[in-house]
């Protein structure tokens, strides 16, 4: 074989950081011997992986079309090294989870799945569904968790289950009382929603079609938390998931409001790179998730 491991290794890391110094500092490498791992890569098939750019190392066509297959060859490599040492059968697993998923339900996956894997370390990262699908796409995680749509032909988009959105105000909104809120109404309040690039934004779009032109958005907010927050402190009405609202409606510091003209149902999904190679680990994930269908 005219390449190892650890020359794929290095060019991998390389890839992700855009620089051999640090490359060679995640490997716990001397940068020479990572300079070295690489050129004899390229040498040896006589191909060049990257555009050098000043000390940064920008990955060419060629590049881009080997990362895939190193990615899923040295998943398969490490574990099959696991599986030989026979310490663990699900090794370390990274989860990428959009807001309302990530701080409202994936916690509580990941404790379960700790408790049945207890020696697979698991990181969890927490942001909107478009960075969740990039870093899915650079093979930063192995699996995320996401409330919108987001279509690449690199990504396999698994359904996984299905989620309410509720439109909610604070106890003493003039609308507080209404046993629904026709159209007329809706267009009436000042808003307050997610970003831009959130799925809980895509989806409040999608079920206010024909009506965004006319409706009064105060403010744009990032976080589940601070868009309650200004809710309750009367600056508007907002749109979330319901399971980012049960301990307020339950304790009736906010009230819901009926929308019985709009559709707020959505679908939630798993994404994974289609080159990703599906390790234990991903598979006992993907099999927690369906235990989480609903």
């Amino acid at each position: 074989m005219r390449y190892t491991l650890r020359q794929l290794e290095v060019f991998l890391a390389v890839a992700q950081t855009g620089n051999l110094t640090r490359a060679a500092t995640h490997l716990n490498m001397s940068q020479s011997a990572a300079s070295s791992a690489l050129k004899d890569l390229e040498n040896q098939f006589d191909v060049l992986l990257f555009d050098r750019i000043g000390k940064r190392l920008q990955l060419n066509e060629q590049g881009r079309q080997l990362r895939p297959k190193a990615e899923a060859l040295m998943a398969m490599a490490s574990e099959l090294e696991q599986s030989l040492q026979q310490h663990i059968h699900a090794g370390p697993l990274s989860v990428g989870a959009t807001l309302s998923i990530g701080n409202y339900l994936a916690v509580g996956m990941v404790a379960d799945y700790m408790l049945q894997h207890p020696n697979a370390p698991v990181t969890l990262d927490v942001e909107n569904t478009e960075h969740i699908a990039e870093k899915v796409l650079n093979f930063e995680l192995d699996v995320g968790l996401i409330e919108g749509e987001f279509h690449h032909p690199d990504l396999e988009i698994i359904p996984w289950r299905t989620d309410e959105m509720t439109v909610f105000c604070y106890p003493n909104h003039p609308l507080a009382q209404h046993a629904s809120l026709s159209d007329d109404e809706l267009t009436s309040v000042t808003w307050i929603l997610r970003e831009f690039g959130s799925g809980t934004r895509q989806a409040f779009d999608r079920a206010m079609h024909g009506l965004m032109p006319n409706m009064n958005i105060g403010l744009e907010l990032q976080h589940t938390e601070a868009i309650k927050r200004a809710v309750m402190a009367g600056l508007g009405v907002g749109c979330l998931s319901l399971m980012t609202l049960e301990d307020e409606l339950l304790r009736g510091d906010l009230v819901k409001l009926p929308t019985p003209s709009r559709d707020l149902k959505r679908q939630l999904y798993i994404i994974l790179h289609k080159q990703k190679h599906r390790s234990a680990g991903i598979e006992a994930w993907i099999e927690l998730c369906r235990s989480y269908s609903n």
